[in-house]
């Protein structure tokens, strides 16, 4: 590698301190709760619908 003794790039300016993190408004929280529970209950509740899907799609092509 070679040292670029001309300079052509200009300096970085001065870092912007980060912004804090935004907090969730109790309204957003209570949304944020009920999908969660919501998805936890399809978690167990899915795969019981899909086998009784899978139960009819086997029945009906038995006859």
């Amino acid at each position: 590698m070679y040292v670029d003794s001309r300079n052509d790039w200009p300096a970085p300016g001065p870092r912007k301190p980060p912004r804090p993190h935004s907090r969730l408004t109790k309204r957003q929280e209570t949304v944020v709760i009920w999908i969660i529970a919501f998805n936890l209950v399809m978690l167990l509740l899915a795969p019981l619908a899909g086998v009784t899907l899978f139960d009819a799609i086997i029945a009906l092509m038995r006859g």
